[in-house]
């Protein structure tokens, strides 16, 4: 049953990717034919379901649908980056810190990548600049903002390693994916030749138009949920909803609209596989599975390995939604099948699984860069050619982070702020 229920778990992966499926509907579904399969009860199915964490999920990205709707974020993206002036070198830069502080706020991950890819691609075909360079650091940013605490990837990385009795990683976890996000960034920066840039073409605070009063407010409320969330260790979940009530009730923005924005996929998505990894763990399936990557590992190559197997996986499926709920819950037995223990060695290994297969969000085949290539398309009026000839680079690009991100947390990269 062990080995059913990790076929399964491929099966639901294989056929969200190849038949355009929601994974976690499938998920729930195999969770179902396990259980009757092996004698487990309804109710204990359904106890996997994660009602907290869909409840933060949901309050974060309703409170952020508001703020997108009324363009709120996109103007304070053009804003921001319009501080570098005629400094063109300075736009890459300011593109990357503006997606990771926007996306740490509380957007996380994929909302700041969809905002910034709109912005930063159309910038890309006005001004000439290289638009593999500008998504790429743009899907960086946003993964190291993302594993706030406040945001919805960091939120499920520190739900999922409590479920094994890691706690109080917050601060950690967050640091430790800045500092994986901005050295690739400053990778990708260099090697693409940001340093160089020059335009005559120049985006200037006098071009923009000043925020709306609906806007402001809803900057204010985003500030708001910050502080209640940071300073008083309000939950997030319910602070955003609070907070959406009130913008709701002053009509920042449709709410009706704002309901249909929330992304219920998504939200579908990591619930659902987490119900069939709940059957999938009473089963012994994670032990299983922890078992066989024990087997290929030393000590050593530990990290490296789970590293490369994240950014593979999340190639071809969602990081929040299944590289990480299938990968993390395995941390404890494998460090303990190799002779290794200790919450250093366990958060170590939960940010390289997280940051690296963020990473191989970079790939068009993965939401970043399918954003960034439909964006570019759309804005520079790209040919078939010209698409085909980014897809490959950014393929190449998140290829070549995978890789080197793995081989660099042999040498310790996730232990450097531990």
């Amino acid at each position: 049953m062990a080995l059913l229920s990790l076929g399964l778990l491929l099966l639901a992966i294989f056929l969200g990717f190849f038949r355009h499926m929601n994974t976690g509907l499938l998920a729930i579904g195999f969770a179902l034919i396990l259980g009757r399969l092996s004698g487990i009860s309804d109710k204990e199915i359904i106890s996997g379901f994660n009602y907290s964490l869909f409840m933060i999920l949901l309050g974060v990205t309703y409170l952020f649908s508001l703020a997108q709707l009324n363009g709120s974020l996109e103007l304070l993206a053009k804003k921001v980056v319009a501080l570098a002036g005629k400094h063109t070198f300075m736009i890459p830069i300011v593109i990357y810190v503006f997606s990771v502080v926007l996306s740490a706020l509380g957007p996380g991950t994929v909302p700041t990548m969809a905002i910034m890819m709109v912005f930063s691609m159309a910038l890309a075909a006005e001004m000439g600049i290289n638009p593999a360079m500008l998504s790429a650091l743009s899907v960086l940013g946003a993964s190291g903002g993302g594993v706030s605490p406040l945001a919805a990837t960091g939120i499920i990385g520190i739900n999922l390693c409590a479920g094994f009795g890691l706690t109080g990683i917050e601060k950690p976890f967050l640091m430790n994916g800045i500092l994986s996000s901005t050295v690739y960034a400053t990778i990708v920066y260099i090697m693409l030749g940001g340093y160089k840039l020059h335009s005559d073409k120049v985006i200037s605070q006098k071009d923009l138009p000043s925020f709306k009063r609906n806007q402001i407010i809803t900057l204010i409320g985003i500030a708001v949920m910050v502080v209640l969330v940071l300073f008083y260790k309000v939950n997030v979940g319910l602070t955003g909803f609070a907070v959406a009530m009130v913008l709701s009730f002053l009509h920042v923005a449709d709410e009706g609209e704002a309901i249909k924005r929330i992304p219920w996929g998504t939200l579908l998505l990591i619930t659902g596989v987490g119900v069939l990894m709940h059957i999938i763990i009473k089963l012994g399936g994670i032990k299983l599975l922890s078992e066989a990557l024990a087997s290929i590992m030393t000590p050593a190559t530990a990290v490296t390995i789970m590293g490369i197997t994240s950014g593979i996986m999340s190639w071809f499926s969602s990081t929040s939604g299944v590289v990480m709920p299938t990968l993390i819950p395995t941390i404890p037995e494998v460090l303990s099948k190799l002779g290794e223990t200790g919450p250093m060695l366990e958060l170590e290994m939960a940010t390289a699984i997280t940051m690296i297969s963020n990473t191989a969000g970079i790939s068009p085949l993965s939401t970043g860069g399918a954003l960034a290539l439909a964006a570019y398309s759309s804005a520079a009026n790209a040919s078939p050619q010209l698409q085909h000839r980014l897809f490959i680079r950014m393929f190449a690009i998140s290829a070549l982070g995978v890789v080197i991100l793995s081989l660099l947390a042999y040498f310790g990269l996730y232990r450097m702020l531990l």
